[in-house]
């Protein structure tokens, strides 16, 4: 006989009982809605955009137009507000004066200050101007005048223990001192002079023209916009001597650039040259406004 044993076994269902059946077929209706429930929720709790969201208002579109940079319209003949000390801080200096950055004294830390106050008003004045060791000239900001830097050397001096007086405001462009005033004032009528007199007059007169003539010809040399563009621009290395870049306003330095001639300058200043980008790195500027920077700093120098 054989030892083999022939197993017939059926396969069991899992549901047994009605109602074991009925939970089945409940739950296979309730399973796939509430996970379509949960998808839903979740892509709806994120930010809404388009219709039924607020990207649409009127001050969603008005941020979302807005110009990258602002503008302001001034008035170009109107006298210029000078900035106060403490705002001049606030732009400026208290990027390092207010943490001490790079061994910058803190502002009000009178401890800090007082080897700077020591020295004076003016060797404080010079260091804010010409920049001094991590410190940049001006504090980095070429656009603000000597008065103003001024103001802010006072402030945060006089914040730190000091007591400096606040420094003349200068005279505004345009304004004339009142001796002048006075002097182009029109004079008396005076009775009319023998016809004698008249001939040895009119030379005088021809001769005094041509001076007068001259004068507005020789404050037209310099074109404005190269003063503006190398304060933007040059100012960056040339107001340091970055980078082996003559320093403004040095002779020795400038000379043998000079001596080339203001052509063989401005094709080093179109093309570039070893550490200096083209055009300066001012891209934009056209080739009238970089040659009045370069006459501008050659004229400094001259």
């Amino acid at each position: 006989m054989s030892n083999e044993q022939e197993h017939n076994e059926e396969h069991a269902s899992p549901i047994k009982t009605p109602k074991q059946l009925i939970v089945t077929i409940v739950l296979s209706f309730l399973v796939p809605i509430i996970i379509i429930l949960l998808l839903v929720d979740m892509v709806t709790s994120g930010t809404q955009v388009g219709s039924g969201s607020d990207t649409l208002s009127e001050e969603a579109v008005a941020r979302r137009i807005a110009p990258v940079a602002g503008f302001e319209l001034v008035d170009a003949n109107a006298p210029k507000v000078f900035k106060t000390g403490e705002q001049v801080f606030q732009a400026v200096c208290t990027a390092c004066h207010t943490a001490g950055v790079a061994g910058a004294p803190k502002i009000g830390d009178k401890a800090a200050w007082a080897p700077f106050i020591k020295t004076g008003f003016e060797a404080m004045l010079n260091v804010a101007i010409h920049g001094k060791g991590a410190m940049p000239a001006k504090g980095g900001n070429p656009a603000l005048s000597d008065y103003e830097v001024a103001r802010a050397v006072v402030y945060m001096a006089n914040e730190s223990g000091a007591s400096l007086e606040e420094p003349a405001a200068p005279a505004q462009e345009g304004a004339e001192p009142e001796a002048a005033k006075q002097a182009a004032a029109p004079a008396p009528a005076a009775p009319a002079p023998a016809a004698a007199a008249a001939p040895a007059a009119a030379p005088k007169a021809e001769a005094e023209a041509p001076a007068q003539a001259e004068a507005p010809k020789a404050e037209a040399a310099v074109n404005p916009a190269g003063e503006k563009l190398y304060k933007s621009t040059c100012f960056a290395c040339h107001g340091t001597g970055v980078a082996g870049a003559p320093k403004f306003g040095d002779k020795a330095a400038w000379d043998p650039y000079i001596q080339t001639g203001i052509d063989a300058m401005m094709k080093v200043v179109m093309t570039g040259k070893g550490a200096m980008p083209p055009k300066g790195g001012a891209a934009n500027a056209s080739a009238e406004d970089l040659r009045a920077a370069v006459e501008y700093m050659v004229h400094a120098v001259k």
